[in-house]
């Protein structure tokens, strides 16, 4: 699979990127937060679901960039945001717009913790940064529809 680079403007754009995001692992200590450039970047370490059900179950994480622009404020829950090196894992982000087009984009991670990034309107980008590398295990859901996806890896 090629590298994906991803911009989302509204709310389907965005369902789009946290599919791709999904389990995605961050380090506290990888999220950034500049006020003065009202914008939000981290660096993550995406699961390749594509991979995983395109290519015979191969499993891979890839190496990938997240930045939102026009960011207000960054508010964040039951997180331990002073903890640098605590890996936390995504399970999605969503958007509610409150005035439009602001609103609140919310990632929500296993565990009950949450970064709520309040924000003038909608403006993702999503960008692979090139290491990839091979990992044995598959993240499993209790509600996951389809057993391809947590077949034994190899």
């Amino acid at each position: 699979m090629d590298q994906l680079k991803l911009v989302a403007l509204d709310q389907d754009d965005l369902e789009i990127v946290a599919t791709h995001l999904q389990d995605a692992h961050v380090k506290v200590g990888d999220v950034h937060w500049r006020p003065q450039e009202k914008r939000l970047v981290m660096g993550l370490n995406r699961f390749d679901w594509e991979g995983a059900v395109c290519e015979n179950g191969h499993f891979r994480r890839r190496r990938t960039a997240l930045r939102f622009d026009r960011v207000l404020a960054v508010k964040c829950r039951n997180l331990e945001c002073q903890a640098k090196d605590l890996v936390l894992n995504l399970l999605t982000i969503e958007f509610v717009e409150t005035a439009s087009p602001g609103g609140s984009v919310v990632l929500i991670f296993s565990g009950g913790g949450e970064l709520r990034l309040d924000v003038e309107c909608l403006e993702v980008e999503l960008a692979d940064l090139g290491p990839v590398w091979d990992t044995t295990a598959c993240p499993a859901h209790e509600d996951q529809a389809s057993p391809a996806l947590s077949a034994a890896p190899r």
